[in-house]
């Protein structure tokens, strides 16, 4: 097991020295590109090989699925030690991090909710189109996998309410897994992770927002960025912006090079409302952008599909 330990630190020291790619000639990178990749494939080779060497190859195969009584003997699994953390947890971890220096607390998302979470607090109107856009999975007793962490934000705004009644303000990021009936490919997926950010005050404004979330996304991917918003549309957001972020040096990104990231702006009067905060005191601005794509973009990967697929090999990279 040590030994493993001491290989799965030097891949770490290999990713490590990946990323001094972006500080290369573009006609340099292919080249060390090709070099970091056959250190990786070796590290993983002997990983494996000693992985195999533990296994006792005599043992019977496991069918995960059959019931194992009390008399039984118990089933023997890898043991603790040779697992590691989910990059999609490990990366997380570290917006959430980021988001508490600056001053915010973190509630979890859920995993089931209800419709008027899902768009009767977020000003949905009954039968609107915009809820098609929302279109997800339903259990048969009508409880509904959210399908955007935006489900949290009558919550929150309902449970810190008394700090706005103390001079305070609401800033809270809800981290959590949604749920999409969408046509999966390399670029989307039915299930993924988003962090919502919800923040009220007396005095808040757009350009605090903007202020915030150009913070966050110099502080995550190490470097200063410029940033752009063009007009969007949220049921529960007046105005509504989509945030663009210049595309990061390490994945080649030139100047004017622009990615959309979230989806962002000022909570709707209505919102505010329903959680019983009064829109003519207090203001507030709310953002929400995917945990996956942001992943992609800081390890150039190019399939969105290798976060749940189990793959071992893929994990292991990490």
């Amino acid at each position: 097991m040590d030994k493993i330990e001491s290989l799965k630190q030097e891949l770490k020291r290999i990713n490590v020295e990946a990323s001094g790619i972006r500080d290369l000639p573009a006609e340099k990178r292919a080249e060390f590109g090709r070099k970091i990749n056959a250190k990786r494939q070796e590290v993983l080779a002997r990983i494996a090989e000693i992985e195999k060497a533990l296994l006792d190859v005599d043992a019977e195969p496991i069918d995960v699925t059959a019931w194992s009584g009390v008399n039984e003997p118990m089933l023997e699994f890898y043991p603790a030690e040779m697992g590691s953390a989910h990059p999609l947890m490990t990366e997380l971890d570290r917006v959430t991090e980021i988001y508490q220096t600056m001053g915010f607390d973190v509630v979890e998302s859920r995993q089931l909710d209800d419709e008027y979470h899902m768009f009767d607090t977020l000003n949905f109107a009954k039968e609107h189109p915009a809820r098609d856009g929302y279109d997800t999975f339903r259990t048969e007793e009508g409880l509904i996998p959210p399908a955007h962490t935006s489900t949290m934000q009558h919550r929150v705004l309902k449970q810190f309410k008394s700090r706005l009644d103390e001079g305070r303000e609401i800033a809270v990021v809800v981290p959590g897994r949604v749920f999409r009936n969408e046509d999966v490919d390399a670029t989307h997926e039915h299930t993924f992770y988003q962090c919502e950010g919800v923040y009220v005050s007396r005095n808040c404004n757009m350009g605090q927002m903007l202020g915030i979330l150009r913070d966050f996304f110099e502080k995550y991917y190490e470097q200063k960025l410029n940033i752009r918003t063009q007009p969007g549309y949220f049921p529960f957001t007046e105005p509504s912006l989509e945030f663009m972020i210049e595309k990061p040096k390490s994945l080649g990104g030139k100047k004017g090079d622009f990615l959309e990231m979230l989806g962002c702006g000022m909570i709707h009067p209505n919102v505010l409302k329903m959680a019983g905060i009064d829109p003519e005191v207090y203001h507030g601005f709310a953002w929400g952008g995917g945990i996956d794509r942001l992943v992609m973009l800081k390890y150039g990967l190019d399939d969105v599909r290798h976060f749940e697929s189990g793959n071992l090999n893929f994990l292991r990279e990490f």
